[in-house]
């Protein structure tokens, strides 16, 4: 039977995903602050476990982590998920604030959780696991007023890219999956201020589709590896130049 743990899985794509593999009949740790949704999650989902934690408190997330290997000895994927938006403005206009809760939660946090996952990983028997970071479009190009958002998924990309090469001698796999505009409470908030500006509603996908994504990037076997894939609305203006 295979484990699992996903981040920000109280809402969104993480929801949507661990109810994905849960259907898929995968054990699921469900990692977020939100007590109330876990709890309320996993006493729908036999499969599922609730873990309570701040992603970008390394003891939180070692706790975590270690709860999960309690109940579960192995962990065959960790969906590198949780993430925020910043507010948008001018770099001149950004609370400073704003860029350290960024680089928290966007870039410290999935750090911090792929070093659980690899470390566990590492010394299972037998050896191996995958990991799959949430990127984003913005890994590639920007929207306006997005500075902090951008850097951190930039940083992503990176982090990515280390992982599957220090994951090589210990049959650890890691791809990235970058999404434009599923639709979630987040995007419905993008939403709402394009519509508040009087701009164009952006387009979006379902976000089941990323569910079913996820789910197959996980599926394979370790000898393979989809490293990045992007999923988008087709309509969107991500290729092309003016």
């Amino acid at each position: 039977m295979k484990t699992a743990i996903v981040t920000g899985a109280s809402g969104g794509i993480g929801r949507a995903v661990a109810e994905r593999l849960l259907g898929a009949g995968w054990q699921v740790g469900l990692m977020a602050r939100r007590e109330g949704k876990l709890q309320a999650m996993a006493a729908q989902h036999p499969g599922a476990m609730a873990l309570v934690a701040d992603v970008t408190d390394p003891a939180q997330v070692e706790a975590a982590f270690a709860g999960f290997a309690a109940r579960h000895p192995r962990l065959d994927l960790l969906f590198n998920n949780a993430g925020i938006f910043t507010p948008p403005a001018p770099i001149d206009e950004i609370p400073v604030a704003d860029w350290m809760q960024a680089v928290g939660v966007n870039l410290t946090g999935m750090f911090l959780c792929a070093r659980a996952a690899f470390g566990a990983m590492r010394r299972q028997t037998p050896q191996g696991g995958r990991i799959i970071n949430n990127g984003s479009i913005s890994a590639h190009v920007p929207r306006e007023g997005s500075v902090t958002y951008t850097a951190t998924k930039h940083g992503v990309t990176g982090l990515t890219r280390s992982l599957s090469l220090d994951g090589r001698p210990f049959d650890i796999a890691c791809g990235q999956i970058d999404i434009g505009n599923a639709r979630t409470e987040m995007v419905e908030a993008m939403i709402a201020r394009s519509r508040a500006a009087g701009l164009p509603e952006p387009y979006t996908i379902d976000v089941g589709l990323v569910a079913d994504a996820v789910l197959a990037m996980a599926s394979l076997p370790l000898a393979a590896n989809v490293q990045f894939q992007t999923l988008m609305a087709t309509r969107m203006p991500y290729i092309g130049r003016g």
